[in-house]
């Protein structure tokens, strides 16, 4: 019943002009959905098939969250007797990767900077953190410091309170466009998803989930292919270093404003203080993970995912490669006339970031996690169409 009720609202809102018609990337994931339905060979591989079993047609909504359900593994690929040159063509990692990317510039907030990022990835973040680092530059260079050594205080070239000027506003905007392309996502696919509201065992399981990134695993536990058939554990590997990397970066961060404004301690901080353990193990984390993560980029088969996103996708893992080298290189020429350089380049690079979060690779863990806390709450209601088994 909630099935069709679900279609009847889509059909009402399609003619009332108030839901665009599916796109030619939609349509040929609902086209392989509906062959996976009659085969489910693969129902044990991840979360998208057992969701798949709660559907008999997948219309935009449906569509939007099983592509963030999607995680791009691999391993149904290898394992479908109907992939391509079969002439039912399903790849369902293609195809879920391209509207995956469709929905994070449909869902940005402005759409037109989604859509400028989506086409210049790349190009774009290393250009606007050339840009920023440079305009930095220029800036101490007015002050005379440029070639000199201050010291080990950042301060002396950039007050604290200048930074917060900076920083904060371009922090702020990046989590408010974010919210509101999340909350525009999660209101589309709750009522597709059972519409039950979000309770605290759901929470925990999605949680445990995103942590462990339980969903490149293969089914499992072998890991996923890449560049062949074989199975690897190298992706979740680089996944958990880069995610862990950057919460401890982060939580240094946070750390470090709290000494300053609680306990009246600002910066520069040595080992053995927690903001420079937590940013030392984070900056190598992230550096490893990255690096381990373009590599792994530039060797994976072109059939697992869209070949068109890979310039966002570099452009995120870049971003945070320099991040994370020129903050280690930042400690360790601290006091050296190097400094100022450094400090340009990893506050450029830090700034860039945060300018094109939203619009980014980084999306895709906001909306992945929206769409396991909503399969998580959709698997612990009654099925549907009574077919099938969670």
């Amino acid at each position: 019943m909630q099935t069709l009720e679900a279609l009847a609202r889509d059909a009402r809102a399609l003619a009332m002009g108030e839901m665009a018609a599916p796109s030619a990337a939609e349509a040929e994931v609902a086209r392989q959905l509906q062959i996976c339905n009659a085969c489910r060979y693969c129902e044990g591989f991840c979360a998208v098939f057992p969701a798949m079993t709660r559907r008999l047609e997948f219309p935009k909504a449906d569509v939007h969250f099983l592509a963030n359900l999607c995680h791009n593994c691999g391993a149904c690929l290898h394992a479908c007797q109907y992939a391509p040159p079969h002439e039912f063509a399903v790849n369902v990692p293609q195809a879920m990767a391209q509207v995956r990317g469709q929905t994070y510039h449909d869902y940005a907030w402005p759409p037109a900077l989604g859509q400028l990022y989506k086409r210049n990835g790349l190009t774009l973040s290393l250009a606007l953190a050339a840009g920023l680092a440079l305009f930095l530059v220029l800036a101490v260079a007015l002050k005379g410091s440029l070639w000199s050594a201050p010291g080990a205080d950042f301060y002396a070239l950039f007050p604290h309170n200048l930074l917060v000027g900076l920083f904060a506003p371009v922090f702020l905007f990046a989590v408010l466009a974010l919210a509101l392309g999340v909350r525009r996502f999660w209101r589309d696919i709750t009522p597709v998803t059972s519409g039950a509201p979000l309770q605290a065992p759901a929470s925990v399981e999605a949680t445990h989930d995103v942590l462990r990134l339980k969903y490149l695993d293969g089914g499992h536990g072998d890991g996923c292919p890449n560049e062949d058939d074989a199975y690897t554990l190298s992706r979740r590997r680089c996944h958990h270093l880069t995610f862990y990397g950057f919460l401890l970066c982060f939580a240094a961060t946070s750390v470090a404003t709290l000494y300053h404004y609680l306990f009246d301690l600002p910066a520069p901080y040595d080992l053995p203080s927690l903001p420079k353990l937590l940013g030392a193990v984070g900056g190598v984390m992230l550096t490893i993970g990255t690096a381990g993560l373009w590599r792994l980029n530039l060797r994976r088969d072109p059939a697992h995912g869209d070949a068109a996103q890979k310039p966002m996708d570099r452009g995120f893992i870049a971003l945070l490669f320099l991040i994370a080298t020129s903050g280690l290189a930042l400690w360790a020429a601290r006091g050296t006339g190097a400094m100022a350089l450094l400090l340009c380049l990893h506050l450029g690079a830090v700034m860039a970031l945060f300018a094109t979060l939203p619009y980014g690779k980084f999306a895709h863990g906001i909306f992945r996690t929206a769409a396991l806390l909503r399969h998580h709450t959709e698997r612990r209601q009654p099925n549907p169409i009574g077919l099938g088994s969670d």
